[in-house]
């Protein structure tokens, strides 16, 4: 059995990327797979992933590339093994944001996303790409969590080496249109399919269904 991966990304907070991954992961096990749901929080505390956690915790606030590599692949080979039909993740693959701001270039950030596809092959890769303005979605973030959120996010951007010219929300915002558009460029380069999905035009219910069906989900496929 080949193992399907729908990794859920954004491409900023705000966007419903949590929601829509927990619903998709609900919606499978409704028809019958066997799914395991890898929340983002997950990443440091999941067995496969705990050299991750080991080198974050190290003082750099950092991991190497071939780290994240390295665990996504056990992490793939261990749900193989125990049959799990379906893998949904949280802000899982190709790590995108995680790269930028620890100082990778485009460059860089293609070659992780190259190693990162032979590291989870034969495993079958959608990647659901939840996004909108991210001006729009980080005052929605912003409405949902409060003006503390705001200054804490601001300043964990800040902080980072690939992102300490984040100085406010407007400069944020503009990283995060950068972002974007370099994301849709590294994922052009990899064989996995990409199904976008606006949540500036779609609703949380609008957007699970439109999903679903661009998985083309069945009873019994998995």
């Amino acid at each position: 059995m080949t193992v399907q991966l729908v990794s859920v990304i954004g491409n900023s907070p705000g966007v419903g990327k949590s929601t829509l991954c927990r619903a998709l992961a609900a919606a499978l096990r409704e028809d019958g797979a066997v799914v395991d749901h890898f929340e983002e929080a997950d990443i440091l505390v999941r067995e496969a992933f705990r050299p991750v956690a080991e080198e974050f915790a190290d003082g750099t606030g950092a991991v190497r590339p071939g780290t994240l590599v390295a665990c996504v692949r056990a992490y793939v080979a261990e749900a193989a093994a125990a049959g799990t039909g379906v893998l949904v993740t949280d802000a899982l693959l190709p790590f995108v944001p995680s790269l930028v701001a620890w100082g990778h270039d485009e460059d860089a950030v293609a070659g992780v996303a190259e190693d990162l596809v032979r590291a989870v092959a034969p495993a079958e890769v959608t990647v659901v790409y939840v996004h909108d303005d991210p001006g729009a979605a980080l005052r929605r973030a912003v409405a949902r969590e409060g003006a503390g959120w705001a200054e804490w996010y601001v300043a964990k951007l800040g902080s980072s080496p690939g992102t300490r010219h984040v100085g406010d929300l407007d400069s944020a915002a503009a990283h995060l249109r950068a972002e974007t558009e370099l994301t849709r460029r590294v994922l052009a380069r990899t064989p996995w399919r990409t199904v976008p999905v606006d949540t500036g035009e779609l609703d949380a219910e609008a957007a699970f269904a439109y999903a679903r069906a661009q998985l083309a989900w069945r009873p019994g496929q998995f």
